[in-house]
């Protein structure tokens, strides 16, 4: 396939941005020089089909294959947060013989700040993409945004998740390297009981949990003896969560409900929430933390578990569109520990009384789950998606893990209390 052909039918039907190369033969030729002089601070080796070999990189390093670099150049060009990622999705570009994708995009992400000369960045405003007011997280936002994601079908998480279906970071043990850790499904246990403990869930507790996933937590609270309530607005983890309690035979003790937090009414002696502030939107931060404050008892306590960034990351890239909300999670923004502190501050009485990191415990997890994904293939292909999603998923799940293992991201679990002195 040459760099302008068209490709089939259904991948432009689907795939719009990807079936095309875009024409724009200027913007190409500024994307080339910047990313020829961006890769020669990375040790990484970017080969031409030609023979031609770029970057910082030795043999040993990992190689960054251009397959169809007029292609690559031209959706840099056009749209350069996201036409990397793209370029990936319509194979322009590929982990050469040998390099795993995260090993190669991990120089990357920890360089990101400065792999753009400084006097371009300033013409950030006028590059970027600006987040489409249909990604806006209303009431009827939020349903489509998480739908987009969570109900692409329940066949397609099993596949390549544990047996508790928990699509968030597990918490490996402390025997063993997190860089080398296997047991996945104790991890996310591990996890789960964590999140109970900060959150004091034991029985007689009433514990509500904001975003249900597919009900693991909410079943192992109330094997605790909680009595527990638990919200999503995914209709896909909504039934699926209840067959799974009724399964447990703990519906006398979990209610599952197809509803938004924000329409939730009622106080609970404790709450959980993983891994779900980033899907609410940085215009609904104070909204959630403030509903956190507004359901809890007195003398509750709150326990979230949250992606993080640096704050002057979150406050350069907050209004400009990325690769990740427009083809994995719409909506979403990740906030920093900073934003979460003032947002606490400003609009509830509740104060961070503990918080542990866990950012390597997330790598390792989305590097299992990659792993078993790729390993899964031919059952998830089977069930409709085709390779483009693979090499979006691939990319997203790699892409995921460069940013935990430089730590350009971070994992935390935080504790929330109205008494400060608590710990």
């Amino acid at each position: 396939m040459t760099a302008s052909t068209t490709m089939s039918a259904s991948v432009t039907a689907r795939w719009p941005a990807i079936a095309t190369t875009p024409r724009a033969p200027l913007s190409a030729t500024v994307a080339r020089f910047i990313f020829e002089r961006a890769t020669r601070l990375v040790p990484v080796r970017v080969t031409y089909p030609d023979g031609r070999i770029a970057g910082a990189g030795t043999d040993a390093s990992p190689e960054l294959e251009l397959v169809r670099p007029n292609a690559f150049f031209a959706r840099l060009g056009k749209e350069t947060k996201i036409g990397f990622g793209e370029a990936y999705m319509a194979g322009d570009w590929r982990a050469g013989t040998g390099t795993d994708l995260a090993d190669l995009l991990t120089p990357f992400a920890a360089r990101l700040t400065t792999l753009v000369p400084r006097p371009l960045q300033q013409l950030r405003a006028v590059v970027d993409k600006r987040i489409p007011h249909n990604h806006e997280n209303t009431l009827d936002g939020a349903r489509r945004n998480i739908s987009a994601h969570y109900d692409l079908s329940n066949e397609l998480f099993s596949s390549f998740l544990d047996s508790t279906l928990s699509y968030s970071s597990a918490c490996f043990a402390d025997t063993e390297p997190v860089e080398s850790a296997t047991g996945l499904e104790q991890a996310q246990l591990r996890k789960i009981d964590a999140m109970l403990d900060l959150a004091g869930v034991q029985g007689g507790t009433s514990m509500l949990e904001i975003g249900t996933g597919w009900g693991s937590l909410a079943i192992r609270a109330a094997q605790r003896g909680a009595q527990v309530t638990t919200v999503t607005i995914s209709q896909e983890q909504w039934t699926l969560a209840q067959q799974r309690v009724e399964a447990a035979g703990l519906t006398d003790r979990v209610d599952v409900r197809l509803q938004d937090y924000r329409e939730v009414d009622g106080r609970w002696d404790a709450i959980v929430s993983v891994e779900m502030i980033e899907a609410v939107g940085e215009a609904y931060w104070s909204t959630y933390l403030a509903t956190l404050d507004r359901l809890l008892a007195p003398g509750g306590k709150v326990s979230i578990q949250a992606i993080t960034m640096a704050h002057e990351r979150v406050l350069a890239t907050r209004r400009s569109f990325s690769w990740i909300q427009k083809y994995i999670f719409p909506g979403g923004i990740i906030p920093s520990l900073q934003s979460i502190e003032e947002n606490l501050a400003a609009r509830t009485t509740l104060r961070i009384t503990h918080q542990r990191e866990l950012g390597a415990h997330y790598a390792r997890t989305l590097r299992l789950w990659r792993e078993r994904f790729i390993e899964q293939w031919p059952q998830i292909h089977a069930q409709g998606f085709d390779e483009t999603f693979r090499r979006m998923w691939e990319y997203y799940l790699a892409y995921c893990e460069a940013g935990f293992r430089s730590s350009y991201l971070e994992l935390k679990q935080l504790q929330l209390t109205r008494e400060p002195e608590c710990s």
